[in-house]
């Protein structure tokens, strides 16, 4: 699992006390509203001293809420399956003698470019992270929409991250592997 800074962490901690806390206000003013629940009267206006807003305000409100909503899980959806960033890996069998230091884009950029000259590829992301003792390599793909995911995903499987890995000198990389297909077609600009 990549690390997580501290204030990601709060900030996923502070993003779910608050979702608790407008679910439970929610639920409450539905109890409330319904009458299984007699603390409040629901057929009181909020604010007893003005006059009851037009019907359209409601349906207004109403899809404001919606579409905030929908904003919300959007967010958590993109929190719960970002894509870890690269880190510093460290190589020392000697710790006391030093040791080396490795970014994890520097370790994926030959990768990156042997996947590009691949036919069909337009574009290559790739992405290490982890530790060194279970990393994993993210490699997005972005190829061409004739191109023939098939073979694409054997050389990659059989070329490229088996150099890498040698590189590396890891006994195993777990690949996450997504191919994006391109509406366009013809020569690519390098």
């Amino acid at each position: 699992m990549a690390n997580l800074n501290r204030p990601a962490r709060l900030n996923r901690a502070l993003l779910a006390v608050l979702g608790l806390v407008l679910l439970a206000a929610g639920a409450f003013a539905l109890v409330t509203h319904f009458g299984a629940l007699r603390v409040l009267d629901p057929a009181a206006p909020v604010v007893p001293s003005l006059p009851a807003p037009p019907t359209w305000a409601y349906y207004a409100a109403i899809a404001v809420a919606v579409v905030l909503g929908l904003l919300c899980l959007r967010l958590l959806a993109a929190q719960a399956f970002r894509r870890p960033r690269p880190g510093t890996w460290r190589f020392e069998t000697e710790p006391e003698h030093g040791g080396t230091r490795l970014s994890g884009s520097v370790a994926t950029k030959p990768l990156a470019e042997e996947v590009t000259a691949y036919q069909g590829v337009r574009s290559v992301n790739a992405t290490l992270a982890g530790r060194r003792e279970d990393p994993t390599l993210y490699l997005t793909v972005g190829t061409e929409q004739g191109a023939d995911l098939g073979e694409l995903r054997e050389r990659i499987d059989e070329h490229a991250v088996p150099r890498l890995r040698r590189a590396l000198d890891l006994d195993a990389l777990p690949v996450v592997l997504e191919f994006r297909l391109t509406t366009k077609s013809g020569a690519r600009a390098l």
